[in-house]
């Protein structure tokens, strides 16, 4: 019985010989490698029987020799009701809203509306994601409190709340004619949970300006796969600012790396997490951009990945029987209900203002405010939880965020000359 799950957990110890934080070591069931075996169990369980049904129904020509009052949501399912669009320049954008007759006020009061709805969303949902992953709830003089382990439940959070805002949405405003087969948002969905519990669990082991550093060095990876299996060549500004991206997140990294501290020290656990949320991450935004190629509207999108989600992660929830005990950690700790809804409300409320940003003012626009968050979310967290930063640290941040603006500046200067952007980027960022 403990066998698999301590075989699990000691197979990175042992390929390190780093330590497991003491506040991990409590459960070898609570270790992040027996969770996500034991999650994707979870969510194979709804994937399989799933994936029989869609075969069945499509061998069965179902779509001739189907009857009866199941038959239209069988359909919606499995086949859709429309085919793709033959012509979409960038399906992942709704398209931009140009200005008529609007005074140049209005204009820098809605961009400032736009600017701080994103800054406070996400710069609230940073913090509160370190708060609940990394300190204890219900600490007093005798006793140390007790950690909230299951970053799924976190996600399923975020993902009910996230349903319910673009399901009220797309009810209340006009949408396109929605004609996806709705088992394809599965895919995009199981992915993008997996990042987002990546995301969650590496804050066990990695401080959170490491984890931002690390999300914004996502290029490099994109730009070595493009070039070794896609054989994709780049202009010289990219290999410019991926250099420089390299070189500031090196600095931040081995400045920190003298501290020895559980809270800082980058451990293998951490960039195995990382690695994760970034290759699952990718795929979602891949993925997405494909279906964007059927008619439908970013708002439309959010809602049929967040079906999925919603499902797979209370199935997986309820199978472990996880659901259950964090419910009770909840009622036991209100401060911890508090952060949790608070987390959600963020997320989704941080994507429409992703939506209305980019409709508005173009992708350019929300890439240079989600840049300045990204730096923001540094500086607050090392305010509030007193991450150490040396000054070659310091430069290694301010080179990062240096090539960031640089690869905005450069890519809006192709776009005005009418060149391709280049493959793998992608405007918006998913949390």
């Amino acid at each position: 019985r403990f066998c698999l799950p301590l075989g699990l957990a000691s197979l990175p110890t042992m390929a390190t010989g780093e330590e497991i934080p003491p506040a991990l070591q409590d459960s070898w069931g609570d270790f992040w490698l027996f969770r996500f075996v034991v999650n994707a169990a979870g969510y194979a369980s709804i994937v399989v029987p799933g994936f029989l049904l869609i075969q069945y129904f499509k061998r069965r020509n179902y779509l001739e020799t189907g009857r009866g009052i199941c038959f239209p949501v069988i359909k919606s399912c499995v086949f859709g009701s429309e085919v793709k669009s033959a012509h979409q320049d960038d399906g992942s954008l709704p398209p931009r809203v140009e200005p008529t007759e609007s005074s140049t006020a209005r204009q820098v009061l809605k961009l400032l509306f736009c600017a701080a709805g994103l800054q406070v969303s996400y710069l609230t949902w940073g913090v509160l994601q370190e708060r609940v992953m990394t300190r204890t709830y219900g600490a007093t003089e005798t006793d140390p409190g007790e950690k909230f382990k299951d970053s799924q439940f976190l996600v399923f959070m975020n993902r009910i709340l996230a349903f319910t805002v673009a399901g009220l949405y797309c009810a209340l405003t006009k949408q396109p004619r929605h004609g996806a087969p709705m088992y394809k948002y599965s895919f995009a969905s199981l992915s993008n949970i997996l990042s987002s519990w990546c995301q969650y669990e590496a804050l066990k082991y990695i401080s959170f300006p490491t984890q931002v550093l690390a999300k914004a060095s996502k290029v490099i990876p994109v730009m070595m796969m493009g070039k070794l299996v896609s054989r994709k060549s780049y202009e010289y500004w990219e290999y410019l600012t991926a250099a420089l991206i390299s070189v500031g997140v090196s600095m931040f990294l081995l400045s920190s790396a003298p501290n020895r501290h559980v809270s800082t020290v980058t451990t293998f656990s951490g960039v195995v997490l990382l690695a994760g949320y970034i290759i699952f991450d990718s795929f979602t935004s891949n993925w997405q951009d494909a279906l964007f190629t059927y008619k439908m509207s970013p708002v439309q999108m959010m809602f049929g990945v967040n079906v999925f989600s919603c499902l797979f992660t209370v199935g997986s929830l309820l199978e472990q029987g996880a659901l259950l005990e964090s419910v009770r950690f909840m009622a036991r700790h209100s401060e911890f209900m508090a952060h949790a809804v608070l987390l959600s409300v963020c997320s989704a409320c941080g994507q429409l203002f992703i939506f209305y940003t980019i409709n508005q003012f173009g992708a350019a626009v929300f890439t240079i405010i989600m840049t300045l968050r990204q730096a923001f979310a540094i500086l607050l967290s090392c305010l509030i939880y007193g991450h150490a930063v040396t000054v070659v640290g310091g430069l290694g941040v301010a080179v990062v965020f240096m090539a960031l603006f640089l690869r905005v500046y450069a890519r809006s200067r192709m776009k005005k000359r009418g060149k391709k952007l280049p493959p793998g980027e992608t405007p918006v960022q998913k949390v």
